[in-house]
């Protein structure tokens, strides 16, 4: 299953030739003659878009809005323009999850991560999984696309099929957040029977179910509006208002802190949290996306876009774009399934091992450990493909195969040589990177989250690769393939998971989810390789992606075990406190650097060459 992605900003959460020398500059073809502005097409909800800066800047550096007439049909974007999208994402991308993940340190402060923050993050999940199931993966891979069409076909620039698909939208969400909200102790059921069952913990998580599925609407239009703007040039602002949502929680959690103290001080539980502490942190939760939401509303008023309600549905493409995300409806609803079998798993898995001593072995730490996990897909992997997706795309257009198998060959080999050390940096050093960053949830909350970190390690490689992958089939408008793949992953996953919850300890059941969550997307890829690759008439520069690959994993292995052995050997002479965990982290973290870049040296991979060259000439030297 796809991990859990979150418009929220925070847990939870997708041309032309590649260069033919191992640089990392980003070529356009000669017959490229539009700036695309195309949005990833991507089942992350979160945001994984792209976009064009190519075009008109304004003096402040922003593009300047198309006009009716200009649309998508401006003057061919150059290499610079290309990185200065994929820079201005990435920047928001990382502000965006550094706050988001800072808002999980200060809940995990507030709240602790044991059985009241699990109920916790159930409520919250529930929002974000109705709102893909019901059309934020349709929204993201396939009306993404139509509105470019839209865009540069249409006289008034795409703004009444715009206007039309937003009206739907919000029409839809409305309805569905409504019975949502009536239903909510039956999605609590749903979600865990586990919680259900102790009417504490029910009464206390169908209160935050509450507060937070009113979210799922301000989900919806903040999708929406920031489409809009990105099929507009104005990529920005859909990358960076999560950091206000990730602003206004933490200081309701902060607040909550300041009110009733830190959880190491108030050991809050189901059963002792109040309904003012439940009102100030639901009531925290559902004002952060308003705000988020609400922040897009400027950017739309500058980009000259005139906001209508349009009921006029029929005979506009809406039902052509419909018919096309059927298959997204499908791969979204597999993926949900996935995600209910492994809360469910988690939560009474966490239960069990709180219950014998050891918190930090629940839902809350697997969502946790997720995010800091994903961290690098997010920065790295996404960055580089929005960056070269609209390429790929027209190259589908053009039935160009080879173009598109330089650019996945290019994506999957530049996103490498940063995703494969991180990996072996989770596996190494999991342990006391949580152990620092949670520390004010308690000694051994931090311990529980830090081996799931561990468990999921190196499953970043297969999960970075499958995203690469699915893009080719994307391009071509295929959806049909990634629901199969995806329907593998789920099926693979949930019986992993099964698996782990029937023989492991619940102290462990967890982790051993987080493995089997790697080990799924492992399967996935071998079947996503098989089917692009047949699809592009048997190449798909395998042995070039592979060497590049093992290289990398031949060079984070020692790496790996050397980092990760001054860590434990600094953890048992100074602790896990936090200064213990942070000389640990520091000394284990050089230790590994050192060691991954002589090997690689050793092994002369061209790819971490390009990159260090590379930021080398930014600095001068």
């Amino acid at each position: 299953m796809s991990g859990p992605n979150d418009p929220r900003g925070g847990t939870r959460g997708s041309g032309g030739g590649t260069p033919t020398d191992e640089t990392m500059v980003l070529r356009l073809r000669a017959e490229d003659t539009m700036a695309l502005r195309l949005p990833a097409g991507t089942t992350h909800a979160a945001g994984a878009v792209a976009a064009n800066a190519g075009g008109p800047k304004r003096d402040d550096g922003s593009p300047e809005p198309p006009g009716p007439e200009q649309g998508a049909r401006s003057k061919p974007s150059g290499p610079s323009s290309l990185l200065k999208s994929s820079a201005v994402m990435a920047a928001g991308t990382i502000v965006s999850r550094m706050t988001g993940f800072l808002r999980t340190l200060v809940m995990a402060a507030a709240i602790g991560v044991g059985t009241l923050n699990d109920s916790y993050q159930v409520a919250n999940v529930l929002p974000t999984m109705i709102y893909v199931l019901v059309g934020g993966g349709a929204l993201n891979a396939v009306f993404v696309p139509q509105l470019v069409r839209a865009m540069k076909k249409d006289d008034d620039g795409g703004e009444a099929y715009a206007n039309r698909l937003l009206t739907l939208v919000m029409v839809a969400l409305a309805g569905v957040t409504v019975v949502c909200v009536l239903a909510a102790p039956l999605l609590v059921h749903m979600m865990s029977p586990e919680i259900a069952s102790d009417p504490q913990r029910r009464a206390v998580t169908v209160a935050f179910a509450r507060y937070c599925l009113p979210t799922l609407f301000f989900m919806g239009a903040h999708v929406v509006l920031g489409q809009i703007l990105n099929a507009r040039g104005r990529f920005g602002a859909m990358m960076w208002t999560p950091v206000l949502n990730n602003l206004v929680i933490i200081a309701s959690f902060g607040s909550f802190v300041w009110a009733f103290g830190g959880f190491t001080e108030s050991g809050v539980s189901p059963a002792t949290i109040t309904p003012e502490g439940v009102r100030l942190l639901g009531l925290g939760t559902l004002l952060g996306l308003t705000v988020q939401a609400l922040a897009m509303l400027p950017y739309l008023r500058d980009a000259g876009f005139r906001l209508r309600p349009r009921f006029d549905f029929r005979g506009h493409g809406l039902g052509k774009a419909m018919g096309l995300a059927k298959w997204t409806l499908l791969f979204v609803l597999v993926n949900q399934l996935g995600m209910i079998v492994v809360t469910q798993l988690a939560t009474e898995a966490g239960s069990l091992a709180e219950d014998a001593g050891h918190t930090g072995s629940g839902i809350t730490a697997y969502n946790y450990a997720l995010l800091l996990w994903q961290m690098p897909q997010a920065i790295i992997t996404v960055s580089v493909m929005t960056a070269v997706l609209p390429r790929i795309s027209r190259s589908a257009q053009d039935d160009d195969k080879a173009a598109i198998r330089d650019d996945i060959s290019y994506g999957l080999r530049t996103s490498a040589v940063a995703i494969v050390p991180c990996a072996f940096a989770f596996l190494a050093l999991g342990v006391p990177m949580s152990t620092l960053l949670y520390a004010g949830s308690g000694a051994e909350g931090a311990r529980g989250i830090g081996f799931v970190l561990m468990a999921f390690g190196l499953g970043l490689i297969p999960y970075s690769v499958q995203y690469v992958v699915l893009r080719g089939f994307y391009a071509y408008e295929d959806t049909r393939t990634p629901f199969y793949n995806t329907v593998v992953v789920a099926l693979v996953n949930a019986a992993g998971s099964v698996l782990c919850f029937v023989v492991l300890s619940p102290r462990w059941a967890v982790a051993g989810m987080a493995a089997s969550y790697g080990l799924a997307y492992a399967v996935g890829v071998g079947i996503a390789w098989r089917r692009l690759r047949k699809r592009l008439d048997g190449d798909l520069d395998g042995r070039r992606v592979l060497r590049t690959y093992a290289r990398l994993v031949a060079a984070g292995a020692p790496a790996a075990l050397a980092g990760g052995g001054v860590a434990y050997a600094l953890t048992r002479a100074l602790s896990s406190s936090a200064s213990g965990s942070l000389a640990a982290l520091v000394a284990g973290g050089a230790v590994l650097l050192v060691v991954f870049l002589a090997f690689a040296r050793l092994l002369r991979i061209p790819e971490l060459s390009a990159l260090t060259g590379m930021v080398r000439a930014r600095l001068g030297r």
